[in-house]
């Protein structure tokens, strides 16, 4: 059965494509979300942007038929937008001068008169205000965007000692002999020795072949090693060329900043495989903002990049004075060399990006818009490593579910060019473990 989903405005404004995002079912626009989205159309803003995109996706299905009517979608439902009722005498609030309430209203007598009926808002107490007068209300959650972090992670497979001969013999075995063959391109392995569980092996899906081919990784990588299954993984995915872009998902402490940097640093400075190594990660305070900071663009940026300095500065032994390069400290010097570039993503726009090595370090406080932006970046030859933590969210305007990272990794997942690892294990410190675990 067809259902009605009455759409608020805060949904539009998450995502523009929501319009068009439920199937063959029917979607009503209140014209109160439309005086809304009117106000937020100038600002330049992620908010403002997709303002206008709604009011261009609309004004195309203007054109094609009439919005009072319904314009019929390519999905089999249709779009229409209608002008409200007057606030019922039983309806419990009564400020017509609310958006909110004048939505929630039209949702009300529509669930009564066309059931059933779909309210969709990703405001909280709007949702509570629905359900206190017995409107279904929903949030928009794409089920497509959340990451489940069993599912990313690598699998176990237990097979017989002959297929594990065989694979470090031949360096490779095809899919077909596993029990469980169905592993999404670069899935990750870890393959156990039915008669003797610690004769194990780690393995990868190579793109889109049907082949397993064990892993080759270097004994350290800038001068740090793998701790654990899961890091062993994430520098195969990183230091795989052919692999344009990795997405690291993990709590903090486990190591994947600190990997993809050193990986970044081994294949820009040493291999001199990439032209530059790009580290860049959105501007969001954790807590309250201290305002604006005083200095050159550089010494604005400073202690927003501080986590990245400390980082490089870990594994180029910047603290030593023996590794300092003519009085320089060794970050400014691959800086000066042109080796190096750490910026923001604010201006990331309109630019392509060539043979370059970028990392997007907290990629969980962007939006799904911000991510698809970054990654369209990508110029011949360039690699994205994408990093974060869903649970440490910053900004306001996204969630665990519809975070850039999130989205990013679950719509791109099966893609040859693609690959995911989720990182569960704390190796910052048995305090920084604890913290993450418990608190």
């Amino acid at each position: 059965m067809k259902k009605i989903f009455v759409l608020d405005t805060n949904v539009l404004l998450h995502n523009p494509e929501s319009l068009f995002r439920f199937a063959d079912n029917d979607v009503v626009i209140p014209i109160a979300v439309i005086e809304e989205i009117d106000r937020f159309k100038k600002e330049l803003t992620e908010v403002g942007r997709n303002a206008r995109q709604v009011s261009r996706y609309l004004d195309k299905l203007r054109s094609e038929g009439t919005l009072t009517a319904g314009v019929p979608t390519e999905q089999g439902g249709s779009v229409r937008i209608h002008l409200g009722v007057p606030t019922p005498r039983d309806f419990p609030f009564m400020d017509e001068k609310s958006a909110d309430i004048r939505i929630l209203a039209l949702a009300w007598e529509l669930s009564r008169t066309q059931p059933p009926v779909v309210f969709i808002t990703k405001d909280t107490n709007l949702r509570i205000k629905a359900d206190a007068v017995g409107v279904n209300a929903s949030d928009y959650t794409e089920a497509e965007s959340f990451v489940d972090p069993e599912e990313h992670s690598y699998h176990e497979i237990t097979v017989t000692k002959q297929l594990l001969d065989a694979l470090f013999k031949d360096g490779e075995i095809p899919l077909t002999a596993l029990a469980e063959n169905q592993i999404e391109p670069n899935g990750c392995v870890l393959l156990v020795d039915e008669e003797n569980p610690k004769h194990t092996a780690l393995a990868r899906r190579r793109g889109g072949t049907e082949i397993l081919r064990p892993l080759h990784l270097p004994r350290a990588v800038s001068g740090i090693s793998p701790r654990n299954v899961e890091q062993r993984f994430a520098l195969d995915l990183l230091l795989d060329a052919e692999l344009p872009l990795v997405s690291l998902v993990g709590k903090a402490g486990t190591g994947k900043t600190l990997l993809a940097l050193a990986t970044g640093l081994m294949l820009t400075v040493d291999k001199k495989y990439y032209r530059r190594l790009l580290v860049a990660r959105p501007i969001f305070p954790m807590g309250r903002d201290l305002g604006y900071l005083p200095g050159d663009l550089d010494e604005k940026l400073r202690p927003w990049m501080q986590p990245i300095f400390d980082n490089l500065e870990y594994l180029l032994g910047g603290d030593e004075t023996h590794d300092m390069v003519e009085g320089i400290h060794p970050v400014d010097h691959l800086i000066d060399r042109g080796l190096l570039e750490i910026e923001a993503l604010t201006y990331i726009r309109g630019r392509s990006l060539p043979r370059q090595y970028m990392i997007v370090d907290e990629a969980q406080n962007l939006t799904p818009h911000e991510v698809k932006t970054v990654i369209t970046r990508a110029g011949e030859g360039t690699k994205i490593v994408l990093t974060g933590d869903p649970d440490q969210i910053d900004n306001p305007y996204v969630d665990a579910a519809s975070n850039g990272l999130s989205y990013a990794s679950r719509r791109l997942r099966g893609e040859d060019m693609a690959g995911t690892i989720t990182l569960s294990r704390g190796e910052r410190s048995p305090l920084a473990e604890m913290a993450a675990d418990r608190l």
